[in-house]
């Protein structure tokens, strides 16, 4: 139940992770809601690239993966 263990404690940092891009992601839930009726595939790509992308770099900062 190793594996069990490491993935609780990788999800009990996640809400670092999120802090740490709270504004990467209200631009893009912004985007989402603002586009809401007429939302496409892609629509807001640039947003939630930059998005994941912190998220990305949060995580390697605190040593763990998402």
């Amino acid at each position: 139940m190793d594996s069990v263990a490491k993935a609780r404690d990788r999800l009990a940092k996640y809400p670092v992770v999120f802090a740490k891009c709270s504004k990467q992601a209200t631009l893009y839930a912004r985007c989402v809601l603002f586009k809401e009726d007429t939302l496409k595939k892609g629509d807001c790509a640039k947003e939630f690239g930059e998005f994941k992308t912190c998220l990305q770099a949060a995580a390697k900062d605190i040593k763990t993966r998402i």
